[in-house]
């Protein structure tokens, strides 16, 4: 394991404290754990946004009629 240094606010260092406390661990581990954690959420597919984009006939939905697009809502 290596050691290193990080600078908190004081909310920040305040929130790791109570934290720290209420779970009966040490500050560090509650950091390795944080670390661990957004490295797993950050790891997926982050191009979502353009799924489907290829997908279709390649007309606009600018040019489907109103009634069409609000066909069988509220029903």
């Amino acid at each position: 394991m290596r050691k290193t240094s990080v600078y908190l606010s004081e909310a920040q260092a305040d929130r790791l404290s109570r934290l720290s406390k209420q779970e009966g661990r040490p500050q560090a581990q509650i950091i390795r754990e944080a670390i661990t954690a957004y490295g797993v959420l950050r790891s997926g597919d982050r191009q979502f946004s353009l799924d489907g984009v290829a997908v279709g006939d390649g007309t606009s939905i600018a040019d489907v009629a109103e009634e069409e697009l609000l066909q069988g809502f509220g029903e």
